[in-house]
């Protein structure tokens, strides 16, 4: 007789992005409070969900969990193939430096919709990791502007928030008006 060998089929789903002005997006979001099998079953969901859209980050509250859990992967594209995923829970920043950058951000939950926004070049980022041993990370230029603009996530904050009230009451418009076509499209189609 031959051992029995198990083996185990991970089944990834791909979730459904929320957009604004889903009402969930301005949720604050709570901490996990163990890095358990359903936690790591959520961040290899949120991956492939970021993967397919395409992203380069994503926070649960975004496929409708208000938890403080953040997928990332920088340095993906869709080109080359390499993967390198980052797994945060319970993300912690300090030490934001006072020396500022600028880059030009989206957001899978403001689709086509982009601005640029000035945060802190560095910060110091405290967190549980995928296996939920604790880490901490220094960031800086693009891995320090992504973390700080997931992590508004769970603080119910999107991108478009940091804008003045106008330019964020004209995106906002644009996607309702987006939203409503879409649907037109899917009824008549």
């Amino acid at each position: 007789d031959e051992p029995l060998k198990l083996s185990y089929l991970i089944i990834m789903t791909i979730k459904k992005i929320l957009t604004a002005p889903d009402p969930l997006l301005k949720t604050i979001s709570k901490p996990v409070e163990k890095v358990d099998d359903e936690i790591r079953k959520l961040m290899d969901d949120m991956l492939e969900t970021m993967y397919d859209a395409p992203g380069i980050g994503l926070a649960a509250v975004q496929v409708g969990v208000p938890r403080r859990v953040i997928v990332m992967d920088i340095s993906w594209n869709k080109e080359d193939g390499i993967k390198e995923p980052k797994y945060f829970v319970n993300p912690v920043i300090s030490n934001k430096a006072k020396d500022l950058s600028i880059y030009e951000e989206g957001c899978l939950s403001v689709p086509d919709q982009y601005a640029e926004i000035e945060r802190p070049e560095k910060c110091v980022i405290n967190y549980l990791d995928y296996d939920g041993k604790e880490k901490q990370e220094e960031a800086e230029g693009l891995f320090a502007t992504w973390i700080q603009h997931e992590m508004d996530h769970h603080e119910g904050m999107l991108f478009i928030d940091h804008l003045s009230t106008l330019k964020k009451i004209l995106i906002v418009k644009k996607l309702v008006k987006a939203k409503k076509q879409s649907s037109k499209e899917r009824i008549v189609a």
